[in-house]
């Protein structure tokens, strides 16, 4: 029997040597559990940060029917997805993760027993959807961060005679991003132990939440009012249309699944944890999900008072204020709050290391300067570039509050292009040709993907809709500007710059500025061999 030492030695070659198979040397810090990336996923789809800011909307939109039931349409075909990804997350661990899986799956392509490779298109898909993936972490990063200021605010309400303006609010917000900005230039397995905290934090302070709420609501509603009641204040005449308008809190909230993808070349036996760290995520963000909205929905007592017009300003604050009284309601917050500081941490975390692999393959603005490592092996300047962005992400929200709803849209449209593209490259183009990995699907990967990449298509074209009826200036869903000036940007950034070099995977550059070229053929006798050593 092998020393963990020499078990923990194999496993570190094996994922250098399946890192630079792929075109790329290890360069940051490997030393992630499995736990410790599950723990990133699962922070980054955070319950207590996704569910609470819009669990109003999501009852006015279809009442208690569209948030109990739809949590679990939404979790079923969410996990489809998941599966998709940690399959080709198997293949292909690196921090790029979704924009280089988009070429990568394509380099074996054969057609008619001869190999063609990849057609001349999909640099160019790789490239949007490194975009997509970057914006939809970013505006993942400035929705959690809002709706923390928001909470926040509400607490200050509960406690004292203010109401803070929208500048107030912003000005909180930029605190929270400034201080996720110094909380991830530390070294990541700080990040890891603060991550693993998180996850106990959210299952613990969730239990919390609703035992407490459970308890002290005097008069409680009924199983028939949680599973069947429907309410519709959305002005829309459809219910089908209004049930799918309000699974917008379920989708936004399971969403950023991909962070274990991010953290590839930081994870121990990456082949394994990356996929595993999806899935699990997934799961246990479904199952404490539909636990805490159903707990919460049965303590509802004044829907017009606590969920159309909250007097503090958020409907669970109010839920929470009107069942368990001043002192208990201000605890209660607090678990939210550190719950969506953990998330915006996690998030932050993660599109940092998106950052610098898109930065080391020149995909982006000063590139030279994004890739670098400090002496912690830390991408910190890409940890930087993204707090700035999340800045200018925020500035709408001081003009209006529909722009809050906007950067809702953009977190769930963004990410869902940039998991939809590589998926149908794996079920269409590569569907005999795709070599897994150790997590694979089997005969079941091509019905799972096809299920999968249906569901993104609805969910993309649902979210660009507008939400309220009649449609007006004030209430219209604007998701479709910003989300359509990045990739326009960042397409035109292609069409003059990037498509005469970008190819992932081939020619790095070092901390040094020089180009170095990583070449290194490795056996797949040996890798199967060593699969089958790790089962044993």
């Amino acid at each position: 029997m092998k020393s963990s030492g020499s078990d923990s030695g194999s496993s570190y070659d094996h994922d250098r040597a399946v890192l630079e198979n792929l075109g790329y040397k290890q360069s940051l810090d490997r030393s992630l559990s499995a736990f410790g990336t599950f723990g990133i996923t699962f922070s980054c789809l955070s319950i207590l940060s996704g569910l609470t800011p819009l669990y109003g909307n999501a009852l006015q939109s279809g009442g208690p029917v569209t948030v109990i039931w739809g949590w679990l349409v939404v979790s079923v075909f969410t996990l489809t997805i998941g599966l998709s990804l940690a399959e080709i997350c198997s293949a292909y661990p690196t921090t790029g993760g979704l924009y280089f899986w988009t070429i990568k799956i394509l380099e074996g392509r054969v057609i008619n027993g001869v190999k063609v490779g990849s057609p001349d298109w999909v640099p160019l898909a790789s490239w949007i959807v490194g975009y997509t993936n970057w914006l939809g972490l970013c505006v993942a990063i400035a929705s959690t961060d809002l709706s923390m200021a928001q909470f926040l605010a509400s607490l200050v309400s509960m406690t004292v005679e203010y109401d803070p303006s929208k500048y107030v609010i912003f000005a909180i917000y930029v605190g929270i991003i400034i201080l996720h900005g110094f909380v991830n230039s530390t070294a990541v397995r700080l990040n890891g132990m603060f991550n693993m905290l998180s996850v106990w934090w959210h299952v613990v302070g969730t239990a919390l939440i609703v035992i407490v709420v459970v308890l002290m609501t005097p008069q409680k509603q009924s199983a028939a009012f949680v599973f069947t009641e429907w309410k519709n204040n959305t002005g829309w005449s459809s219910p089908f249309y209004v049930f799918m308008l309000g699974l917008l809190q379920s989708q936004y909230t399971l969403s950023g699944y991909d962070s274990a993808a991010h953290m590839s070349e930081e994870t121990k036996n990456a082949q394994k944890g990356g996929p595993w760290g999806i899935i699990r995520a997934i799961i246990t963000a479904s199952l404490v999900g539909w636990f805490f909205l159903v707990g919460i929905t049965f303590c509802i007592t004044n829907f017009e008072d606590q969920i159309v017009a909250p007097k503090v300003g958020v409907a669970l604050s109010q839920i929470f204020l009107d069942s368990t009284g001043r002192t208990w309601a201000i605890v209660l917050v607090f678990v939210i709050l550190v719950a969506q500081f953990f998330c915006g941490s996690a998030l932050t975390l993660s599109s940092s290391r998106m950052v610098f692999a898109f930065a080391r393959d020149g995909a982006l603005p000063f590139s030279k300067h994004l890739h670098r490592l400090d002496k912690d092996k830390s991408p910190v300047i890409a940890v930087w570039f993204n707090i700035a962005f999340c800045f200018v992400l925020g500035l709408p929200f001081i003009w209006s509050e529909t722009a809050f709803a906007a950067i809702v849209s953009v977190n769930t449209i963004a990410s869902s292009i940039s998991y939809l593209i590589p998926i149908l490259c794996r079920i269409v183009l590569a569907r005999h040709t795709f070599e897994p990995g150790p997590f694979s699907l089997g005969r079941l990967s091509i019905p799972i993907g096809i299920v999968a990449t249906i569901w993104i298509l609805i969910t993309s074209v649902l979210f660009l809709c507008p939400t309220e009826a009649p449609v007006t200036a004030e209430n219209m869903n604007y998701a479709c500007v910003p989300f359509v000036a990045v990739i326009g940007l960042c397409s035109l950034y292609y069409a003059f710059w990037g498509r005469h070099w970008f190819k992932p995977g081939g020619t790095r550059a070092t901390d040094d500025g020089d180009e170095d070229m990583v070449d290194v053929d490795l056996d797949r006798t040996s890798i199967k061999d060593w699969q089958a050593d790790e089962k044993h």
